[in-house]
């Protein structure tokens, strides 16, 4: 699974894979015995010589031109995010490197901000990991609580799998934006931790991985199952926290007047005796509401 010493060869020889000759408008000519476009089909059609792109996949050339990056790139049907993760693959300037505590933490200004929000908010590391939440995302989530990972628990704990119905495009989102966060920074180690402990326990993982797909996250809605109060839709917004670039404010809001306000409010209103983030015991309240 660990691709650091040719993440340029393994980005391209994933995507090639995915495309069809019928998509590349070509014939489909002879047995393959990959699925996907053939090197030489590539090399083809991108305007380049076998050999070349050969070599650009075997990692013994790395600095092709911008020009052949896109060629390559519009016969693998590469958008805009794809493209510059494939950039980004043969940048000439690597990121920094990254130790175990490269994540940081939170600045005061945004660890403030967080308590003194009322919707469920967190603060997420570059790989998805709980480094501060105030006590109603704990309420929603108890995945939410710091120290957890949303990656890890996604595809490893069937709670969280049943709190959230669409679980797996959830995940198939947040490994997409991992993708693009890590850029060619393969060999940071808590990447290889992470990726390596999902890869040995779940196929879905291996399998979503395998496919190299990029992209940023954007304000999406998501829908969850809460055993209290039932059913409910969040829109879900991930903020830049000024001066540090790895860490992401993450906040749930519900559309106002909606029911699911009256149900996020209504955990809230279970939240107020709690200074330990945890639901405990719910009014009667809160357990008349989810039948409703």
């Amino acid at each position: 699974m660990r691709e650091t010493t040719n993440a340029l060869g393994a980005y391209l020889r994933a995507r090639r894979e995915l495309v069809t000759p019928a998509q590349a408008g070509i014939p489909d000519i002879g047995v393959r015995r990959v699925p996907g476009l053939r090197r030489e089909e590539v090399a083809m059609l991108a305007g380049i010589s076998a050999d070349y792109y050969l070599r650009l996949e075997r990692g013994r050339d790395r600095n092709p031109s911008l020009q052949v990056l896109e060629s390559i790139a519009r016969v693998l049907r590469l958008d805009d995010d794809h493209v510059a993760h494939l950039r980004s693959l043969v940048s000439e300037a690597p990121r920094p490197r990254r130790g175990r505590s490269a994540q940081g933490t939170p600045p005061p200004g945004a660890l403030k901000l967080l308590d003194g929000l009322v919707q469920p908010a967190f603060i997420e590391g570059r790989y998805f990991d709980i480094l501060a939440s105030n006590s109603l995302a704990r309420a929603l989530s108890p995945g939410l609580t710091v120290g957890g990972n949303q990656l890890r628990d996604l595809f490893l704990d069937p709670a969280e799998q049943a709190l959230l119905p669409e679980w797996k495009n959830v995940s198939e989102c947040l490994i997409a934006n991992l993708r693009q966060a890590v850029g060619n920074d393969v060999d940071d180690p808590r990447f290889l931790e992470l990726t390596d402990e999902l890869s040995l326990a779940s196929p879905l993982f291996r399998e979503l991985w395998a496919r190299h797909e990029v992209r940023g996250q954007r304000g999406t809605p998501i829908r969850i199952n809460h055993p209290q109060v039932g059913e409910l839709t969040l829109n879900r917004e991930r903020l830049s926290i000024d001066g540090a670039e790895d860490l992401k404010l993450v906040v749930y809001h519900a559309d106002a007047g909606s029911s699911d306000a009256d149900k996020l409010a209504l955990l809230a209103s279970a939240e107020l005796p709690s200074s330990s983030g945890n639901l405990g015991t719910a009014p009667r309240e809160l357990d008349s509401a989810a039948r409703r």
